[in-house]
């Protein structure tokens, strides 16, 4: 994956622009993330730290280790965050992951810039970070049943996203028993629970 430079003073307006169910995206990530009041949390393309932000007001007691390659959304989540419960690292999502165990890894809006191969690798991966009944929490682009549900402009050369019930598969084949939480038109939130 090549590296797009993002720029967190625009991001939120691009992301309001580009996709318009944003903000819904970030309130069902943060309420699947907040559920079960995990302590342990690995956010996979932290970006800005905004919906990490949210997560980590709902849990007062927890840690957060934040992960992206853009070191400028790195410095936009260091300004952004508690720097006494959080931990930022520049790193790709195709890198090895952060020693865990972790009771939650999330990931907003990156998981999609994956192709079909590298989703499956990552779940395994995440599963393999996750304690014996930890979570991942997965909000992103989705390839919609209805192509009229497609609102969200994507290039199909940074953005690869596959469809629910590809992603379905690969996280049952990691070992991880996934539920959708959310969904509307080309937007999902999928929490995949270990054993």
């Amino acid at each position: 994956m090549t590296e797009f430079k993002w720029d967190p003073d625009t991001y939120r307006a691009l992301m309001a622009e580009e996709i318009p169910d944003y903000t819904r995206l970030q309130t069902e990530v943060a309420a699947a993330a907040a559920a079960g009041h995990p302590t342990s949390i690995l956010d996979l393309g932290i970006g800005s730290g905004l919906t990490a932000q949210r997560v980590l007001e709902a849990l007062p007691e927890a840690e957060l280790f934040g992960v992206d390659a853009s070191a400028e959304m790195l410095a936009a989540a260091e300004a952004t965050l508690d720097s006494e419960r959080t931990e930022l690292r520049q790193g790709r999502i195709e890198d090895p992951l952060p020693q865990g165990p972790f009771d939650l890894v999330m990931s907003t809006l990156t998981v999609h810039h994956l192709d079909g191969p590298g989703k499956a690798d990552l779940f395994a991966r995440i599963a393999a970070a996750l304690r014996p009944g930890g979570r991942f929490v997965l909000g992103d682009l989705v390839v919609p049943v209805d192509p009229a549900d497609v609102v969200t402009p994507i290039d199909w050369v940074e953005d690869t996203p596959s469809s629910l019930d590809e992603q379905l598969a690969w996280l049952a084949e990691a070992v991880l028993t996934p539920q959708v939480h959310w969904q509307h038109r080309d937007l999902a939130v999928v929490v995949a629970e270990k054993d």
